[in-house]
């Protein structure tokens, strides 16, 4: 193009300025991002050799037909699912009752703010297997809080010996680890909110749990909303506590997660594949999600 074009047409001028300074980041991107994400879900078609890939066989769409046939990855699914299902509306609902609470004019609203935020910033590595001591069945904390000082049990629980009980120490490792950073966003949709709507609330004699309902929660959707595919994305993804705590689907792979299954699929068995085709499974699942959240955002709020 004739510079002298450019020069004349401010607005082309500035998108090629825009254009040349995200130039580096979308290279960086598409080489570290998009061509392995090619890459993979071309792997997913092969029964892929990782040391001579020409030799690879095609197989189509068998390895996505195998995993959903296959009885571990449908209990993996299951478990990823109730995961989300189980931790993302306790993540909001505390985070809400705590942003409720530092919304008040209390004294030390900052110190409590860094208290709630501080597992956020805390190792998932650390706080895993802190979680993993204290569900001990022989030693932990949880059987001796329950048995020795409140006397609800007789005797020790053998949490992480069960397919259905390990799974309570990582539930409530989600929730936990993730309070901070939704009652911090939902503080933010708080503070957002006029003022003058609730003096106009209570002028027609509205109450608290008027107030809440009526004002608070439909000027609080899209926050909620934002908040509950984000988090539900993330609870797809949940990966670093399952591994740590089940030592990636103990007992009888039945606490598998589906990233938990992916990496054993891929990295312990070497069935490139099909750890390619679990991963691309999971894949569809948050693009549904992604697409549910455009919509949803779209909404308008009425009150």
């Amino acid at each position: 193009m004739n510079p002298m074009t450019l020069r004349r047409n401010p607005a082309i001028s500035k998108y090629l300025t825009a254009a040349l300074f995200l130039l580096p980041g979308f290279l960086l991107f598409a080489t570290f991002i998009i061509g392995p994400m090619i890459y993979s879900f071309r792997i997913s078609f092969y029964d892929w050799k990782i040391l001579k890939p020409e030799n690879s066989e095609w197989l189509g769409l068998a390895n996505y037909t195998r995993a959903l046939g296959d009885p571990i990855f449908r209990r993996a699914l299951l478990n990823t699912t109730l995961y989300a299902l189980i931790t993302v509306p306790g993540q909001i609902i505390a985070g809400l009752a705590i942003a409720l609470l530092l919304n008040q004019g209390i004294r030390g609203k900052a110190s409590f703010r860094i208290i709630y935020y501080l597992p956020v910033i805390t190792s998932w590595v650390i706080v895993s297997l802190l979680f993993e001591y204290m569900f001990n069945g022989q030693a932990g904390l949880v059987n001796y809080l329950l048995r020795d000082v409140f006397g609800v049990i007789n005797e020790n629980i053998i949490w992480l010996a069960d397919p259905v009980l390990t799974l309570v120490p990582i539930f409530l490792l989600g929730i936990w680890k993730g309070v901070g950073w939704t009652a911090i966003i939902t503080l933010a949709g708080l503070q957002s909110i006029p003022e003058h709507l609730y003096e106009a609330a209570e002028v027609d004699g509205a109450r608290a749990p008027q107030k809440f309902w009526y004002v608070t929660l439909p000027l609080l959707r899209s926050t909620l909303v934002f908040l509950a595919v984000v988090l539900t994305i993330g609870a797809l993804n949940a990966y670093i506590s399952n591994l740590l705590i089940t030592n990636g689907g103990d007992p009888l792979d039945k606490t598998h997660f589906v990233l938990t299954l992916m990496y054993e699929a891929t990295f312990t068995r070497l069935d490139f594949g099909y750890g390619s085709a679990v991963s691309f499974l999971l894949t569809f699942i948050v693009f549904i999600i992604s697409i549910a959240q455009i919509r949803m955002l779209r909404r308008q709020v009425d009150i």
